[in-house]
């Protein structure tokens, strides 16, 4: 079994069971004691702005709002870089605890050991 867990969503609200889905497996992942790094793309970059993921809804799904807060106290939480340029995010913008990282630092934690990458 990996010892890390690279999870890399690319869904918002245009597909939230996607969405929620790597949500979950991140948050059960940390809760298990799993190393995990959730990476926001696309859509789902706009998470990492606070107050965004209280207007995600899916029924019968834990709440994004819950699931992000694990996510930050136990995992890491990344936004991708161009992702944020292509709307105007930065630093300030984004929930403290969100760090902004490009493809290298993607591809340089999904390539280490034991590691196993998921993408949704």
């Amino acid at each position: 079994m990996a010892k890390k867990l690279v999870i890399k969503v690319t869904a918002g609200a245009d597909a939230p069971e996607r969405c929620s889905q790597a949500f979950t497996v991140a948050a059960v992942a940390v809760a298990s004691g799993v190393d995990v790094s959730l990476w926001l793309t696309g859509e789902s970059s706009w998470f990492a702005v606070p107050g965004r993921a209280a207007e995600f809804e899916l029924p019968h799904a834990a709440p994004l709002p819950d699931l992000l807060d694990s996510l930050l106290a136990g995992g890491r939480v990344t936004l991708c870089t161009q992702c944020a340029a292509r709307r105007d995010l930065t630093e300030k913008d984004v929930i403290e605890g969100v760090r902004i990282a490009g493809a290298q630092v993607f591809v340089q934690e999904t390539l280490a050991d034991d590691t196993q990458a998921l993408v949704y």
